[in-house]
């Protein structure tokens, strides 16, 4: 049986990685900054430890002895107040695991790391490929930008693969994010919602093809070493993003434009290009947007 190491297990996407992973036959191990984050989380064993202890980390990845590690763990709301937790997290924990890594005497197969599609940053528009211009506009993106160039050091030494997912949804996110915070206004029946601007167009995938690609790649013969766009390559507006919500959970809403919502320059339409992905893995399976927000809205 494969063993896989997931960090940030806890979290969003780590629950429905390490179910997805263990439908597949991983005997999965996940890693938890804090004892409070391990009840329920689905994995053969938990371990607590903070990423920035090198020598409580090292000694777990020295037992677990992993075949494959996925890189979850960080501050992935670009609101983030605590700045310095964010750069710590992110950019100091990526570089002590790999740091683990490379003095392990059983290399791990593989090692996927999560970046972001925030590394794009405002100065494109359209549809993005892995090679479009990297300029990030915010802290979380230059936080993963920097996660990307630690990687890039260690190349060389350890079997990685980058990938940049763009927006994604699911049952269980918190509701900070953009999507479970229509839904919960949906649900609740609310008669208005407030938002930003209506009209940007931008990519939305569903958690559940999220870690589809995620181990699939695992499995890649040809993915390492390479980035990858995890996207839908479907643009779709905030709009028309409510109006579907509204549809299919019947139930209608005004939207009401609260300018602290609304940011400057907004890039009009971006969404990513998931060609590269699909050229390694093969079609991407990428439920329909309706069909997102109905499991959300009925769960």
């Amino acid at each position: 049986m494969m063993k896989t190491l997931i960090t940030g297990i806890s979290g969003f996407t780590g629950h429905y990685l390490s179910e997805r992973l263990q439908r597949d036959g991983h005997e999965v191990h996940g890693i938890v900054r804090e004892h409070g984050h391990a009840k329920d989380v689905p994995a053969h064993v938990v371990h607590v430890c903070d990423l920035l202890d090198y020598e409580a980390l090292s000694g777990i990845i020295s037992r677990v002895e992993p075949d494959y590690i996925v890189h979850l763990a960080a501050i992935a709301f670009v609101g983030h107040d605590d700045l310095q937790e964010m750069y710590l997290t992110n950019i100091i924990g990526t570089r002590t695991l790999l740091e683990v890594c490379a003095r392990q005497p059983k290399i791990p197969q593989k090692i996927l790391i999560a970046s972001s599609a925030n590394v794009y940053g405002k100065s494109n528009s359209g549809i993005l490929n892995e090679d479009a211009l990297i300029e990030p506009a915010n802290d979380y993106g230059v936080t993963k930008l920097a996660v990307e160039n630690i990687a890039r050091i260690f190349s060389e030494r350890l079997p990685i693969i980058v990938v940049r997912p763009f927006n994604y949804t699911g049952v269980g996110q918190s509701e900070s994010f953009l999507i479970p915070k229509i839904i919960k206004h949906v649900r609740d029946r609310s008669p208005i919602i407030e938002l930003g601007n209506l009209d940007v167009a931008r990519d939305f995938s569903d958690v559940r093809s999220v870690v589809d690609a995620y181990a699939r790649l695992l499995n890649a013969s040809y993915a390492v070493n390479g980035v990858f766009n995890i996207c839908s390559s479907n643009p779709v507006t905030l709009r028309e993003l409510v109006a579907l919500a509204c549809n299919v959970g019947l139930h209608d809403m005004q939207i009401a434009i609260n300018q602290a919502f609304v940011r400057v320059n907004e890039v009009p339409v971006l969404y990513g290009d998931k060609s590269r992905l699909e050229s390694v893995i093969g079609p991407l399976d990428v439920p329909p947007l309706r069909d997102t927000l109905r499991w959300m809205i009925e769960a």
